[in-house]
């Protein structure tokens, strides 16, 4: 029979304390003391009961042992219907919010790997096989950034246990990144980091390191079933593992692995490598001009310029559209000490290079539906939509030009930037001081590239012309090299209305062309000359135009297009021979002028 609980008197003396310490001893191990009442004859030597204990003790040490779980928190600790947070319910409504998708979710890990100065950051996407045979997609990033001690790293998996909260010099303010991104993907998280270290005791086994140079090895990690079960009320303390994967090769660094992946975009490992990669180099660009060295699945990321401005960017071919407008504006309307700097850049796109392009090969580079502002937070793109546009809608020709708007940290606020850094909500003083300009800037570019497309246009439509005079041009005398001054200045005026494009002195590039604009001095006909391509300008305005030559360009029969042909060659050959004639310009531009009226007065009757 078990005894009785007695309230014992505490005993006296210096026996007495020895006494108590040898009894909070044996508190500590209660398998020990079970093993020791045995043998002294207790009455709770019943053998199957004891039997019972110790095996319970067994299984529950080996649970912890499996799971690495420290021990149960009090039971104040678990939810009893009034703290603050049910968390389990927490956890289930916080993978529910927050990410647009996993390449949102990855970037939060690569901002924490670029924040702890990682030079290499290495992201792997690979199919595993669980016990049951059932396979499942584990996506783990890799970086060789300083690596946290124990303290850190518990931290880093608290849901707003930054060590950086509330900080404006990088890419992480709240804290939320790591845990939140990843149980947004994932049911599980294991987080390996390790610092710089000279101790060698640690070398985990598989280490191929030299004594004396192995780091110690921490893992963590944070289980969403677990914390559903509410076997997992806090982050169990870090430990050392018996075998390190052998990633964990740098001096320093910090492995996060997710598994059992519920919740990615994809189930095809190449489509969310192939979009990874995408996001990626589009988002940290800058980082990669800068040095990054960024990977998926063992591939090089590359960067993507939405201006189409970086020569390393993986297309190029934009020119910068005017100055960049800078702004500097108030962190808080109310406090004129705090402000931060916002840059605008814009860019125009090739429409003559680009505009014959295949649609499937627009669609690849991102031109294709991809007008837009990029919003780039101290380097780190955070979104890329519509912005600053006042009444301005979306057209097509808008895919010809872009616009970036780069900010200060300082400015989150006014910029609407949330924790997870996808989207900006900007405030109304924000609006006020860009959409103005952005607006007037992005109506000039929309209507330039209206302009060149009509250009193209109309130099498809005198292909034929143009290729005949360019393969008969050597059996008349050669063009000066030297080009009269109007005609080189026009040529200027051409280029930088983009109806040309710049003179690339290339030998496959057509000795003529001919453009559509309108001429101040009302001839139906001019030209521009550079000392290599000799530009036929007509003017739509000139009666001649619209009585004749504009119909023959309307018309589909092939006669009425031969004969326009013919009338491009005729004007060709007067272009051509104006400039020829050096020295005489100013009487040949007056003829022309003369010639032109008294045309457009007879055709006017």
């Amino acid at each position: 029979m078990p005894q009785p609980i007695t309230k014992a008197r505490a005993p006296k003396g210096q026996h007495g304390r020895k006494r108590l310490r040898k009894q909070a001893t044996m508190r500590v191990a209660p398998e020990d003391r079970l093993a020791k009442d045995t043998a002294n004859g207790d009455d709770m030597a019943d053998s199957d009961r004891l039997g019972e204990l110790l095996a319970s003790i067994a299984e529950i040490k080996a649970r912890m042992e499996r799971e690495r779980l420290t021990p149960p928190a009090p039971s104040s600790a678990l939810d009893d219907g009034t703290s603050i947070i049910a968390l389990d319910k927490f956890i289930q409504a916080t993978r529910d919010s927050g990410y647009k998708g996993t390449a949102s979710a990855v970037s939060e890990l690569v901002d924490n790997s670029i924040q702890a100065g990682a030079t290499t950051i290495d992201i792997s996407v690979r199919t595993v096989l669980h016990a049951d045979e059932q396979e499942d997609i584990e996506i783990s990033v890799l970086d060789n950034g300083c690596g946290m001690d124990a303290a850190t790293l518990r931290q880093a998996l608290r849901f707003g246990g930054s060590t950086r909260f509330g900080a404006r010099g990088g890419l992480g303010r709240y804290g939320m990144g790591l845990p939140n991104a990843s149980l947004s993907q994932a049911r599980r998280v294991s987080v390996y980091s390790w610092e710089r270290s000279t101790d060698s005791k640690s070398r985990p086994p598989h280490s191929t390191r030299k004594r004396g140079a192995s780091p110690k090895i921490l893992l963590t990690y944070l289980d969403v079933d677990q914390i559903m079960r509410r076997e997992l009320v806090e982050v169990p303390d870090p430990v050392v593992p018996d075998i390190a994967p052998p990633e964990c090769s740098s001096p320093s660094g910090t492995l996060v692995v997710w598994s059992r992946c519920d919740r990615l975009d994809n189930r095809r490992i190449s489509t969310i490598c192939r979009k990874l990669e995408v996001e990626l180099g589009r988002r940290f660009r800058y980082y990669s001009w800068s040095g990054l060295r960024l990977t998926v699945n063992g591939n090089v990321v590359r960067s993507i310029d939405p201006l189409y401005l970086h020569q390393e960017a993986v297309v190029s071919g934009g020119q910068l559209f005017g100055e960049p407008l800078c702004y500097e504006m108030r962190a808080d309307p109310t406090n004129e000490r705090v402000t931060g700097r916002i840059t605008v850049r814009f860019s125009e796109l090739p429409v003559t290079e680009w505009h014959g392009l295949p649609n499937e090969e627009k669609r690849r580079i991102g031109l294709s539906k991809g007008a837009g502002v990029s919003i780039v937070r101290a380097g780190r793109e955070v979104d890329y939509g519509w912005f600053f546009m006042g009444t301005k809608h979306r057209e097509n020709y808008d895919d010809w030009w872009r616009c970036e708007v780069h900010f200060d940290p300082v400015l989150d606020e006014a910029f609407g930037i949330t924790h997870t850094k996808q989207q900006i909500r900007p405030r109304l003083d924000l609006l006020d001081t860009l959409s103005g300009d952005i607006e007037g800037v992005a109506r000039a570019l929309n209507s330039r590239s209206r302009k060149a497309h009509l250009a193209v246009k109309a130099s498809d439509r005198f292909s034929q012309a143009v290729q005949l005079a360019g393969e008969r041009d050597h059996l008349l005398p050669a063009l000066p090299r030297k080009a009269q001054d109007s005609a080189a200045a026009l040529m200027k005026e051409l280029e930088g209305a983009r109806l040309l494009p710049p003179n690339s002195k290339k030998d496959n590039e057509p000795r003529y062309q001919i453009v559509e604009r309108a001429i101040k001095d009302r001839s139906f006909f001019s030209y521009a000359y550079d000392g290599r391509r000799l530009v036929l300008v007509l003017n739509p305005g000139h009666p001649f135009y619209r009585d004749v030559y504009g119909p023959l360009v309307d018309s589909e029969n092939p006669r009425d297009r031969h004969i326009r042909t013919q009338l491009e060659l005729l004007l060709l050959c007067a272009a051509r021979t104006e400039a020829t004639l050096n020295g005489q310009q100013k009487a040949i531009a007056q003829f022309r002028l003369e010639w032109s009226n008294a045309l457009a007065t007879f055709l006017n009757g």
